[in-house]
């Protein structure tokens, strides 16, 4: 396949280069007369024949000395007279522009004599030179250059016209610079192609000696290609599959190595998130650090749990352990969605009714799906509690709904033998959304309703963030997280247990809620979400309903998707 492609390569060489010589070669010229290469030889041979003679002469007897006319070109209109010439002269010059001039004058010297009345270009009217045609005659005799100047050849007349020495030249001066760009560039090409080839095979022959590469089938094998689909569309079937989240667990022992690490899109306290590259799909790593491996155990854990896939909960991709400079790094590999969190996309976008309903609707519709325990044909999920909900935590995707994200804290329950499962971690979750029972430590740790309700009070200040953003009668407040007003920005423990539980303190609805028929509606919810009585919180089940009910009126968005997702 090599050698058409080479060939081809090769044939445009040629012809650029025969072409280019080719303009490098002069018009060739045509005389008007066909007598004149004659008489230049007899007149050549005249002046050979002559200028021996006088040369010989030099050497017996003492040149003799005459006196000249002289003036200057190119008119010649002021005579002078030369003394003790050896020789006289007279001229006539063709510049190559077509104008003529003559002169006269004088050799004083005998050495001149060669220079002056025998040059290369004495009497040679078919050639041409930069300073045009001339003739000169010399005589010797007092005043012998008297009379009528030396007349020239014809002017030479072209082979091609002004316009075909015009068109030649720019196609040379074309080919002299596009020549070489065109040279260098197939030199670039085909030097690429030999490196990718070679590329490719050392690939080849790695997969073949790598004993831990997997693939999952022929159409992920296929999706190898940057730009294919293939990649995309398996996940977005793994997506909806129902199944357990991920691929399966020997393919995601190698997904490090084929993964690049394009851009770092977020940093906390214990790792990273970046935007990578997968087969030419846009993915997300979260990388921990070492000190928070606790975390990357769970969620995966979590992650992998049957049926936990759904719209609302960030797809998952795999998990795997790599080593950058010389350090162990736990990677989470999930989809990538570019609009980032929800607290960065609340920093700097504004929201209308139907944005504010699907923003809410998503994240409950993920809430319930968490917390809800499903029994289906290939096993069951348990009840998870989240644990760490806040923007932070919620990702926006294109379409305006939401996916939640980050289980590292998350609590896991089966009613069949009422066994909860809490994560040994160290890590504890945002002081600044932790519910009062957990501020005081009155919270019942081994009843999973606790940590029901504990979601739901951090669900509330979510929702509360994302109504301050809403644009009202032309009116909407900057974006604040909660309590702002009241704690620093790194609350302490004991900050938020004075505020919350002794001052019993919430964030303020800001007074043009009230006469807002949406915002007073979610007013009202976000207050029972928010209350300081945990039994008096709305479940998740309810508190979707409530919100469906509210997202009808003047029938702000389909509500259809939602009633069969549970």
């Amino acid at each position: 396949m090599a050698t058409p492609r080479l060939l081809g390569y090769l044939f445009i060489f040629s012809v650029i280069f025969i072409v280019t010589y080719a303009n490098q070669q002069k018009p060739s010229l045509k005389e008007s007369t066909e007598s004149e290469e004659d008489y230049q030889e007899t007149a050549d041979a005249s002046s050979d024949d002559l200028l021996y003679y006088k040369q010989n002469d030099l050497y017996h007897h003492p040149p003799k000395h005459y006196q000249c006319h002289s003036c200057d070109p190119p008119h010649c209109i002021n005579p002078a007279t030369c003394y003790n010439a050896v020789q006289c002269w007279k001229s006539r010059v063709r510049e190559s522009s077509g104008l003529e001039s003559v002169s006269r004058g004088c050799t004083v010297k005998s050495e001149q004599l060669l220079f002056l009345c025998k040059t290369p270009s004495f009497g040679t009217q078919h050639k041409r030179h930069a300073s045009g045609q001339y003739r000169v005659e010399c005589c010797e005799g007092d005043f012998c250059n008297n009379g009528t100047f030396p007349e020239l050849a014809p002017v030479l007349v072209e082979a091609f016209g002004q316009d075909s020495d015009n068109f030649l030249y720019g196609v040379k001066m074309v080919g002299a610079i596009l020549g070489p760009i065109i040279i260098l560039a197939l030199i670039g090409t085909m030097v690429m192609f030999c490196m990718k080839k070679i590329h490719r095979n050392r690939l080849c022959n790695e997969a073949r000696l790598d004993t831990e590469q997997y693939y999952v089938t022929d159409e992920l094998l296929r999706a190898t290609a940057a730009g294919d689909s293939t990649l995309r569309e398996y996940l977005e079937h793994t997506m909806t599959s129902g199944s357990g989240s991920g691929f399966p667990l020997l393919v995601q022992r190698t997904m490090a190595k084929q993964i690049a690490l394009m851009e770092c899109i977020g940093k906390g306290r214990y790792g990273e998130v970046w935007r990578g590259q997968w087969h030419g799909e846009n993915i997300a790593v979260k990388i921990f650090y070492s000190k928070d491996e606790a975390s990357w155990t769970r969620e995966t854990e979590i992650y992998s749990t049957v049926l936990l896939r759904h719209e609302n909960i960030l797809g998952y991709i795999g998990s795997d352990i790599a080593s950058r400079n010389s350090i162990t790094h736990m990677w989470l590999i999930t989809h990538y969605h570019q609009f980032g969190s929800l607290y960065d996309y609340l920093n700097h976008t504004t929201l209308n009714y139907p944005q504010l309903m699907l923003i809410c609707l998503s994240i409950i519709n993920g809430i319930v799906h968490l917390h809800t325990e499903i029994f289906g044909t290939q096993g069951k999920k348990p009840a998870i509690a989240h644990r760490d909900i806040k923007t932070k935590n919620i990702l926006v995707k294109l379409d305006g709904t939401c996916s939640i994200a980050d289980f590292g804290l998350a609590v896991m329950h089966t009613q069949a033998t009422d066994l909860l499962d809490i994560a040994s971690n160290p890590r504890v979750g945002t002081k600044r959304y932790m519910p009062p029972e957990v501020l005081d430590e009155s919270m019942r740790m081994t009843q999973f309703d606790s940590f029901r309700r504990a979601d739901i009070y951090s669900l509330g200040l979510v929702f509360w963030e994302v109504c301050r953003r809403v644009v009202s009668n032309g009116i909407v407040e900057d974006y604040k997280p909660p309590f702002y007003d009241v704690v620093p920005s790194d609350p302490s423990f004991e900050d938020m247990r004075k505020v919350v539980c002794i001052d019993q303190q919430r964030p303020n609805i800001p007074n043009r809620w009230a006469s807002d028929l949406i915002l007073s509606g979610m007013a009202k919810l976000i207050k029972e979400s928010w209350h300081q009585n945990a039994t008096v919180r709305l479940p998740a089940l309810r508190l979707k309903k409530s919100l469906m009910k509210l997202a009808t009126i003047d029938n702000l968005i389909s509500v259809e998707d939602y009633e069969m997702c549970v």
